[in-house]
């Protein structure tokens, strides 16, 4: 009986670390773009691709990697994504080229998407109790907020330390150890309800958004008008009402459409989305702004972020506390609020600014918009959800953030270069353009995040709500 518990709880920090290596992956690379940009000779318009490419396949093929995981069996899809995510990490270390790299990041997004939702599996099938569960899933998703806590400061330390290279060959030894240690310590397990994958519903949802995204970044040269930016949107528009109506069609739908009809639940995806257009975009900016304008080393900006992290991390707990007493609905107001007020406060950016005036102010707002709008929203996830769809729920969640902050980095960065390209025609500083780039940006962002304001105030519904708690296991993971 001593020997069971002991490998449940080493099964939980073998779970528990290769998520953080997943977490990690999406933080640390923000603080080395600008290196990788100036080594690789990433172009403006491309260098979003190092994140939307992850971005993209991790939220598009997530659902797809947990069906894959209840069919396949839990174990043997797990240590499929950590050979991808592992091979995939060593090819991005040595990318030699922009294609390289954005292809090797599409491919850690694919290990990605296949890794998290076998580990959740396994561990909710590890841990039955109630009580032993909370607290496995708890530990679980606290360390996944470490890692993102964690990358800006080792990104920046590798990135100056080592190189650029070395955010990702840091995965290798991790995803080694995990592999041998997998079979030792996770036993297989398998859901016999699980009949089919939906591979096609997958495909046509992330290259028809993959195509989307391509059109915003077209639109950016071309004009929004041109023959090749209409071409991307309508194609992938015919994707988008495909997939939808494949769907809708399908007896095992990879995600069942009628879902969305709870309106809390739309609410929380449509307010995921949002946070996930306007938090991702906003950190690419601001590194940008740090390296290129204040001329900040990586290091030094991975520690100014610490302020986001560290602040996100704490406001979380509070608002984990709050959520109970104030409700859901004014709890992500506050989170909508505080992070919109955030990007207001960075357009006043300057080309001669300072940490402590025009950043750290604007950073502690979007620690607060943070810390108050995931603790609601994952539970707004789960409103009127049965438990057996309850991992469904949870992944779609996951899904709209990924997705949302792949579109957000490709609609504002086409916005910032745009209007840096405008402005260094018009005879401006290298300088002077840029801050003007990012203003374009982060007042775009400001109308995302109101838009985040409304959904909360509109569509979260106290009655549906009322039976958040049937689920509460996976509002504990997605929190």
């Amino acid at each position: 009986m001593v020997a069971s518990d002991r490998r449940k709880w080493l099964a939980l920090a073998l779970l528990s670390v290769v998520q953080f290596m997943v977490v990690l992956d999406i933080a640390i690379v923000n603080v080395a773009l600008p290196s990788i940009q100036v080594d690789l000779g990433f172009s403006e318009r491309n260098l979003q691709w190092v994140i939307s490419a992850y971005a993209l396949v991790f939220g598009g093929f997530l659902l797809l990697g947990g069906r894959a995981a209840d069919l396949l069996g839990r174990r043997r899809i797990f240590l499929v994504g950590i050979v991808v995510f592992t091979v995939s990490s060593l090819l991005a270390g040595l990318a030699w080229s922009e294609a390289s790299l954005i292809g090797a990041r599409a491919f850690q997004g694919l290990g990605a998407a296949v890794i998290t939702p076998a580990a959740l599996s396994i561990l909710s099938t590890t841990f039955t109790e109630g009580r032993e569960r909370n607290i496995a899933l708890g530990v679980w998703g606290a360390v996944g907020g470490f890692g993102a806590a964690a990358g800006v400061l080792l990104g920046g330390i590798l990135t100056s330390a080592l190189s650029w290279s070395w955010i990702f060959f840091v995965n290798v030894p991790v995803g080694v150890a995990a592999f041998i240690l997998a079979p030792i310590l996770l036993k297989e397990s398998r859901d016999a309800r699980v009949k089919s994958f939906d591979a096609l519903g997958a495909v046509l949802v992330t290259t028809g958004l993959s195509l989307f995204v391509y059109g915003i970044t077209k639109a950016g040269q071309d004009g929004w008008l041109a023959g090749t930016t209409l071409g991307f949107f309508a194609a992938a528009s015919a994707l988008l009402v495909g997939f939808v109506v494949w769907e809708l069609r399908h007896p095992e739908p990879l995600m069942r459409i009628g879902i969305l009809r709870i309106k809390t639940v739309s609410g929380a995806n449509v307010a995921g989305f949002i946070l996930g257009t306007a938090t991702f975009s906003l950190f690419l900016m601001l590194t940008l702004y740090m390296q290129q304008v204040l001329g900040y080393s990586p290091m030094k900006t991975g520690v100014a972020y610490l302020a986001v992290a560290g602040g996100a991390i704490f406001t979380s707990a509070i608002a984990a506390q709050l959520v109970t007493r104030i409700g859901v609905k004014p709890a992500l107001v506050i989170g909508m609020t505080s992070l919109t007020a955030g990007l207001v406060y960075f357009t006043q950016v300057s080309v001669h600014g300072s940490y402590l005036g025009d950043l750290l102010p604007g950073f502690l707002l979007i620690a607060v918009g943070l810390g108050f709008s995931f603790v609601p929203i994952s539970i707004a996830a789960l409103a009127g959800i049965q438990p057996a769809e309850a991992g469904l729920a949870s992944g779609l969640i996951n899904t709209s953030q990924q997705i949302g902050g792949a579109l957000g980095i490709a609609a504002l960065s086409t916005i910032a270069t745009s209007r840096t390209s405008n402005a260094l025609a018009s005879g401006s500083s290298q300088a002077v353009a840029l801050v003007d780039g990012f203003h374009g940006a982060f007042v775009a962002g400001v109308i995302i995040a109101g838009l985040g304001i409304v959904a909360a105030l509109a569509l979260i519904r106290r009655d549906e709500l009322e039976q958040v708690q049937e689920a509460e296991p996976a509002f504990d993971l997605a929190a």
